[in-house]
């Protein structure tokens, strides 16, 4: 008598971060064999040098200000001389400190997924993939001064997380000191005096909010007629504005030609031969993938022009064997959707139900100051006339928990579909708006309409209550 046993489905995951830590955390769940091949560790760049260190800082500056302005409420801070008299004390941020913290809680979270993967049976290799065809991977890993191994890995399925990288210029080249990447900010040990964005769009708009809060002079360098020029033109007005009020120095239509480190200074020059100077400058002119050299294209995997992997709804790229997800692919730039892009490749490939993913019911924020939260088609899409649709804005500052909270910059826009009244997207501007767009998500997603959004109640006072009235604004009548 003879026995066949069926081979669990070989599942090889190059890149750990939200993508392929999903992949490979689904796979396991589902019965694969998985391996997952990273280079710097579980959570790739989005948790060790982009996301959760971006945002970690971030929250400190909104702890910053809220100190700053805590007057508004009637809170006041005072030390006392000598003399006993009473001196407002300067709000001070220690930015060693705080890069200590934020690159530490970055580590606690790669630990944490790490963890959470080999218990759930995912062998985790630290070195480089590359593949080898259609069903095979090549890992690197080094030996020290003995060299490197390599290792071949069979595959039924192989999905490529391997992600971006902040795009440089020849004329304008990071030296880690003064002239800086995103990624290279964490190794600063004193607030820049003087710090020079190059580039509006999220990355440049977050950080240049962010330092000045944390008490950098900031000059913010944009070569569009507003900052955040893919956004929503009300909210990118919003921001800019708290922005200028703040003391920050927009140049919009301005192009960076060039930046030069100049002894303990950089001077920037722009394309009509005016110069900034500052202490340091920050370039954030985008990314490029991470797909050059990893045997893409000698597997037939189709790139885009600029090195982006082509993929479908369920992260399938041209070859059926292999997925890709994230900021290395044509979708979406999101962690949150490299994750859902991430299940759905495992999904897909091992047979289980999937729904293709849906761009247009994809959340996102900017976390500048206030943040910027949206969801669904935008106003443009439309007044281009891609959905016929009504459009409503309630400004923030009528909402009486926003006055409670001495809340005045931002709104909620709702836009809904004509006649039926389904909502079709929306914008908020606010303090925390990541928070509150959820409800706006879950309205998209599930085609609900204005008057059924406007029907579940709210907290008295709260934020989300601008959410309801301005649904009930957009009230439709059947005819």
């Amino acid at each position: 008598m003879s026995y066949e046993f069926e081979r669990k489905h070989r599942v090889v995951v190059v890149g750990g971060g939200p993508g392929g830590y999903e992949a490979a955390l689904t796979g396991a769940q589902l019965g694969a064999e998985v391996t997952l091949v990273e280079r710097a560790g579980v959570g790739g760049s989005a948790v060790i040098t982009d996301v959760v260190p971006s945002k970690s800082l971030i929250s400190t500056a909104e702890a910053a200000i809220a100190v700053r302005d805590s007057d508004q409420l009637g809170v006041q801070f005072y030390a006392r001389t000598d003399a006993d008299k009473p001196v407002r004390p300067e709000v001070a941020v220690n930015l060693a400190a705080v890069n200590r913290r934020l690159l530490a809680l970055a580590h606690e979270q790669s630990e944490d997924m790490r963890t959470t993967l080999e218990n759930a049976g995912v062998r985790i290799i630290t070195g480089e993939g590359r593949l080898d065809g259609q069903n095979a991977v090549i890992v690197s890993t080094a030996r020290g001064e003995e060299g490197t191994d390599f290792d071949r890995i069979e595959a039924d399925t192989v999905v490529v997380s391997v992600g971006a990288s902040p795009r440089k210029l020849d004329s304008a080249m990071p030296d880690g000191e003064r002239i800086l990447t995103w990624t290279q900010l964490y190794s600063l040990q004193a607030i820049p005096e003087h710090l020079i964005v190059v580039g509006s769009g999220v990355t440049g708009a977050e950080f240049a909010s962010a330092y000045r809060a944390l008490g950098s002079k900031v000059t913010l360098i944009s070569s569009r007629d507003q900052v955040l020029p893919g956004e929503d033109a009300d909210a990118a007005g919003v921001v800019e504005s708290v922005f200028r009020r703040n003391g920050m120095t927009v140049l919009n239509k301005s192009r960076a030609d060039t930046v030069v480190r100049n002894g303990e200074s950089v001077v920037v020059t722009l394309a009509d031969g005016k110069t900034v100077e500052g202490s340091h400058c920050l370039m954030a002119v985008g990314s490029i993938p991470n797909t050059a050299g990893i045997g893409l294209r000698s597997a037939g995997v189709q790139l885009t022009e600029s090195g982006h992997i082509r993929v479908n709804r369920v992260a399938r790229t041209s070859i059926p064997s292999i997925y890709a997800t994230g900021d290395c692919t044509n979708f979406m730039p999101l962690a949150s959707v490299a994750s859902m892009q991430g299940r759905t490749a495992i999904f897909h490939a091992l047979g289980d139900a999937v729904t293709p993913i849906e761009l247009r019911n994809v959340a996102a924020n900017i976390f500048t100051q206030p943040q910027i939260a949206t969801v669904g088609f935008s106003q443009k899409q439309i007044e281009e006339g891609v959905r016929r649709g009504e459009i409503y804005k309630l400004p923030l500052k009528v909402n009486p928990r926003a006055k409670m909270m001495g809340i005045t910059d931002g709104f909620v826009k709702l836009f809904s579909s004509r006649g039926s009244g389904t909502v079709l997207g929306g914008v908020i501007v606010a303090p925390n708006a990541s928070e509150l767009v959820f409800p706006l998500a879950l309205a998209v997603e599930h085609r609900l309409t204005v008057d059924q959004v406007a029907r579940a109640f709210t907290v008295y006072p709260s934020l989300t209550g601008s959410i309801s009235d301005a649904a009930r604004a957009m009230h439709t009548v059947e005819e």
